[in-house]
């Protein structure tokens, strides 16, 4: 199993509407062997067995590994296999050359889960080439995310990276621009006209983007707004560069 396409979701209802859903290819069911017969689990247990998928009982310490959540896991996880899902050591490789019409997106700081989801939505929507996740400083990868996107996380192209500020240093040595969104910036999102790959970084609801980021882009850009009116919602600026960037 290709761990790097693999996502693991959490919780009874969830793990239920998962493998209710056609569209999702479940790899492997886990259980904590303290589960009481019957109810949710035992249905559950029904369609992962019409589906002949994998079905591993644990102790309730092992699945909390497992679900990384054991507060709120329920006793039950799923592997969905993700076939856009990505790490970024597979991702960046000396070989590969990018396309000066590479698009990507990185998150960073960002802690709302519907934000997230609803970033990767407008993504998924516009055509972005890669959407970077890192592991940390950004809501975790769960059910919250995944109802935000509304179901659109499993065919997302999501490159899971450990850290945001290592991210954008990275793409930039290989040739990435590295462009961030600045009230101040001279040059509009709407006039910019890239001619490299190009990364997009969305900081955090509070803090905007990392000031090291910040420093070592290459581009900032404004969105132009009328009166007054000083900011907009990371999802809703995430949408105007995602669709606007291609």
């Amino acid at each position: 199993m290709d761990l790097s396409k693999t996502l693991t979701i959490y919780g009874r209802k969830p793990v239920l509407e998962a493998l209710q859903d056609s569209r999702l290819s479940p790899s492997r069911l886990h259980l904590a062997d303290s589960n009481k017969p019957g109810g949710i689990v035992g249905q559950i247990e029904h369609l992962a067995k019409n589906q002949t998928i994998d079905i591993q009982v644990h102790t309730r310490q092992n699945l909390s590994r497992i679900s990384k959540n054991g507060k709120q896991d329920q006793g039950v996880a799923l592997d969905l296999f993700c076939p856009e899902f990505d790490s970024f050591e597979n991702f960046i490789t000396p070989e590969r050359h990018f396309d000066n019409r590479f698009r990507a997106v990185l998150l960073d700081g960002i802690t709302n889960p519907q934000n997230i989801g609803m970033i990767i939505r407008s993504c998924c929507a516009a055509g972005i080439d890669a959407i970077f996740y890192p592991k940390r400083s950004v809501a975790t990868l769960g059910p919250l995310v995944i109802k935000g996107s509304a179901g659109t996380l499993f065919n997302a192209p999501i490159v899971q990276c450990e850290d945001a500020r290592l991210t954008a240093q990275t793409l930039k040595g290989n040739g990435f621009d590295i462009a961030v969104l600045d009230s101040h910036a001279d040059l509009s999102l709407f006039d910019f006209e890239p001619a490299k790959p190009t990364l997009y970084v969305l900081g955090g609801e509070t803090e905007g983007v990392d000031s090291t980021i910040k420093n070592a882009a290459t581009v900032s850009l404004r969105i132009p707004m009328s009166n007054n009116v000083e900011s907009l919602n990371v999802a809703v600026t995430a949408a105007l560069v995602a669709f606007y960037a291609n």
